[in-house]
């Protein structure tokens, strides 16, 4: 599908549009600072009583009870039912396939697998989780590999943002395993089409009729997109210049921000 055409579909479904799908950390904030107008900008989304508006996040350093904490300190109307995480699809897959993982995972997130058994560990889950990761951990997780551990990445991005900067994501980590094992990871969270597919399942709507806001082009924009959503990618967090060049097709449309990114949804609504 050539670029036009891409733009042409998203406009013919524009009057269509149901839901609004949000990325949380680098698009509505960095660490306890939101982008620029965020707060306000959500509150305006939320003012459209006709729009389901659910977040859907990568971020495996907190529980979901962590991260809404955070998030409503910061000034933000969020509720847990509103909230699809990564460690969500993780915990579920851990439970239908009944594993008993080695947790690579940041000690925050933990309260999300409550339950889990990990004796004798026929799994190794890994996430964002940088005290983890460390020569003794990473050699113990190889070694489960090598005799018949699967290996499941809740995702594999390559750098995030904080504060002081880009840091190093949980994807070159996962990326090594892969490289000293020859395991293929399994991987739960975004730009997974299934991650996308389950974010909407209970609501009343198709993924043409969903809007995706991101600042990672490959996994939030590129991941939507392939399942058929409107991509927005937003100029924060990761975001690098020139990363809308890196998919095709290209987003629909780029924001310096969320702000103007809910500039452009409105005008979607209106068209």
């Amino acid at each position: 599908m050539n670029q036009l055409r891409f733009t042409k579909t998203f406009r013919m479904a524009s009057q269509k549009i149901k839901t609004i799908l949000i990325d949380l950390s680098g698009t509505l904030h960095i660490d306890d600072d939101q982008t620029p107008g965020a707060v306000d900008a959500l509150k305006r989304l939320q003012a459209n009583k006709n729009l389901h508006i659910k977040f859907v996040t990568n971020t495996t350093k907190e529980s979901k009870n962590f991260l809404l904490n955070r998030l409503n300190k910061i000034g933000f109307s969020v509720t847990g039912d509103q909230v699809y995480t990564s460690l969500s699809a993780a915990r579920k897959l851990i439970d239908d396939k009944k594993l008993r993982p080695f947790f690579m995972i940041d000690k925050n997130a933990l309260e999300d697998f409550e339950g889990v058994p990990t004796h004798d560990p026929n799994a190794v889950l890994i996430g964002l989780a940088p005290e983890e990761f460390n020569y003794e951990n990473m050699n113990k997780a190889m070694r489960l590999l090598q005799n018949g551990a699967s290996l499941i990445a809740i995702h594999k991005a390559r750098y995030y943002k904080r504060n002081d900067g880009l840091a190093l994501g949980p994807g070159p980590f996962v990326a090594a395993l892969e490289y000293a094992t020859d395991v293929t990871a399994e991987v739960v969270g975004k730009p997974e089409a299934n991650f996308f597919l389950s974010s909407i399942a209970e609501l009343d709507c198709e993924p043409a009729q969903c809007v995706m806001v991101g600042d990672d082009v490959r996994d939030d924009i590129q991941g939507a997109q392939t399942v058929g959503m409107v991509g927005i990618l937003v100029k924060t967090g990761k975001y690098r210049a020139g990363d809308e060049s890196k998919i095709n097709p290209a987003p629909y449309r780029v924001a310096d921000n969320f702000s103007q990114a809910v500039d452009y949804i409105e005008e979607l609504l209106q068209s």
